[in-house]
């Protein structure tokens, strides 16, 4: 299989402090090389990578917004329920009548920016393309639940009030073993 030109190679993995298990483990859950990884961002308790933080420059030169990159297949199909659920009209609906969770989302895209800003200058990307650009709607709308659950478990507990809320939603999805095994394939 020949990777894609904006795959992470062996070296940039060994230089990046991601090991080759984890790029393995990634590759599987995603069913393709992970692409310019920057660091693994949240460990699932099985112990595989879930979140991948991406620099916001692909080696391929694409300008990049989605610093954390939920891998689990696992975390991103009951994602993918919520989304068709209506939960993202309903946290829509929520941002305009409730001042104080405005706030906090409006920080979480703050926050957001700032750790993308951060990872660009240790990995020397200026991406002016998308400058004040987080990712999945912030900070006026809700647009992907993945991403809210990847900052989520990224940068911790009460930075995205939705991510939160997702992952308490989401519930222990690791509860039936690794998404992936050793050999790097996808487990049931």
């Amino acid at each position: 299989m020949t990777e894609p030109a904006d795959s992470t190679t062996p070296d940039e993995v060994a230089s990046s402090g991601v090991t080759a298990a984890d790029a393995a483990a990634i590759e599987a859950q995603l069913g393709r090389a992970p692409r310019s990884i920057h660091e693994i961002g949240h460990r699932c308790p099985c112990g595989n990578p879930d979140v991948a933080t991406t620099e916001p420059r692909l080696d391929n030169g694409t300008p990049f917004p989605t610093t954390y990159y939920l891998t689990c297949p696992r975390a991103a199909s009951k994602i993918g329920t919520l989304e068709n659920s209506g939960l993202m009209r309903d946290m829509e609906r929520r941002l305009a009548e409730e001042p104080d969770l405005a706030a906090q989302y409006a920080a979480a895209h703050e926050a957001y920016l700032a750790a993308r800003t951060e990872i660009g200058a240790a990995s020397g990307h200026d991406v002016p393309e998308i400058e004040g650009i987080s990712a999945g709607g912030m900070p006026k709308r809700v647009k992907c639940l993945h991403v809210m659950a990847g900052q989520a478990l990224a940068q911790g507990p009460g930075v995205n009030p939705f991510g939160d809320e997702v992952l308490e939603l989401l519930g222990e999805w690791w509860k039936s073993g690794p998404c992936v095994t050793d050999s790097g394939t996808a487990s049931s």
